[in-house]
């Protein structure tokens, strides 16, 4: 069981040979914000005899982690709850701030990420990206952009990440003003910290600036995406998938993070 009392960067096991690189990406994730690091494994209830076997195998995690970083704090949790459950015991009674997970298994964790008020970093398994210092950010009409400004600029300050923001181009006069307000605050944060970023204004509206964001993100040098995820699910989303799902898919070996506007989001400590 893990100490509650200290901010954690969680990284969602699958306990397979996956897991390797999504706890190097949740090392380095600890390392920056100088977080304990949790490895978690949520089980099905038809795994509950398997209980002590599965304790094991994540013990086995935390020692080879230890014996490599022996400063590193990292602790493990044996968990058994629902996806819809799973955030909020994870944000409020361990104090997790990030929740590192595979990319390929997306369509798992979408219920948990429509309950969030934590990020969720999507990694590719065979990600070779162990960096997060180039980030670009799309902007667009939504006032919750201040939650993923806000993330982007704790990459800045603790890690001296550079930014790249990309605002909507929207065509009624009041989505033009609120994707001004929200590139003007974002400018001002990253001015505040003195964030190395750069602004340019793209080509597609709300709607799409996200994929424009991505075009961006792929044709550079960039190592992370942070993006909203969806503000309102309707059918059709749940019929043809997410649009951060189709991100995702498209982003390849690209760590996306997805931060959800329909919660209020915890922050990270100083």
């Amino acid at each position: 069981m893990t100490d509650s009392k200290e901010q954690k960067i969680v990284v969602y096991t699958e306990l397979k040979e996956t897991d390797q690189n999504l706890i190097l990406h949740g090392l380095k994730l600890a390392a920056i914000f100088k977080k304990e690091l949790c490895l978690l494994y949520n089980y099905h209830p038809k795994q509950k005899k398997q209980r002590d076997e599965l304790k094991e195998k994540l013990q086995k995690y935390a020692a080879i982690v230890k014996q490599e970083m022996p400063e590193q704090k990292v602790s493990t949790l044996l968990t058994s709850e629902s996806q819809t459950e799973l955030p909020d015991l994870l944000a409020i009674d361990y104090e997790a701030i990030m929740i590192v997970l595979n990319s390929l298994n997306f369509k798992r964790y979408s219920t948990a990420l429509a309950e969030t008020s934590i990020p969720f970093l999507f990694v590719h398994p065979e990600s070779k990206i162990t960096d997060y210092n180039h980030l670009v950010q799309p902007i667009d009409l939504r006032k919750e952009i201040s939650d993923s400004s806000l993330w982007c600029s704790y990459f800045g300050r603790f890690y001296g990440a550079q930014i790249v923001t990309i605002a909507a181009r929207d065509k009624t006069q009041e989505a033009k003003n609120k994707v001004y307000k929200n590139t003007a605050l974002t400018r001002k944060l990253y001015k505040k910290f003195k964030i190395t970023h750069k602004c340019f204004k793209g080509s597609k509206s709300s709607l799409r600036n996200v994929f424009e964001a991505l075009e961006l993100a792929l044709a550079s040098d960039c190592n992370l995406l942070v993006i909203l995820g969806s503000s309102s699910i309707t059918p059709l989303d749940l019929l043809v998938g997410l649009p951060e799902r189709k991100i995702i898919n498209h982003a390849g070996k690209l760590p996306v993070m997805v931060i959800n506007p329909r919660k209020d989001n915890y922050i990270l400590c100083d």
